[in-house]
């Protein structure tokens, strides 16, 4: 009997800590739009550290075009700061293309419509504290 009791407790133990853990975890729902066209696909790219900004993303989806835009969600993310980067892949090669000086030839763009002056956008201007289920928009 004391073997049952404490399988119960144990279950009901790892449940309430599963569900506590559940609830700090939120959504980040990212919109882009004024793309060029519907052409090829957007890649979008939720990074967690200032270190790994626009190199290793944390999380990716990659998602199709319609009306000039598109929306992804990320799920289940814990609290924290935040950024995302897209870029339209037009010509759907699966890379961001550049011309003859390295500067981006396809749409890009960060969260809070951070852009980089001579240079890619900052983490410090494109970051985000999520507390709570959040929308963003990124406008091209």
């Amino acid at each position: 009997m004391n073997t049952l009791i404490r399988i119960i407790i144990s279950s009901l133990v790892t449940l309430l800590s599963f569900q506590a853990s559940a609830q700090n975890n939120y959504t980040i729902t990212v919109k882009v739009e004024g793309a060029e066209s519907n052409d090829g696909k957007m890649f979008i790219a939720l990074y967690d550290t200032a270190t790994n900004f626009l190199d290793k993303s944390y999380k990716g989806e990659v998602s199709d075009i319609k009306d000039r835009s598109c929306t992804v969600v990320f799920k289940d993310i814990p609290k924290g700061t935040y950024a995302v980067s897209m870029f339209h892949d037009e010509n759907d090669n699966g890379k961001l293309d550049t011309n003859f000086f390295g500067f981006p030839s396809e749409d890009y763009g960060c969260s809070n419509d951070a852009r980089g002056i001579m240079g890619p956008p900052r983490w410090k201007d494109a970051k985000f504290e999520l507390k709570e289920n959040q929308s963003i928009t990124i406008h091209l």
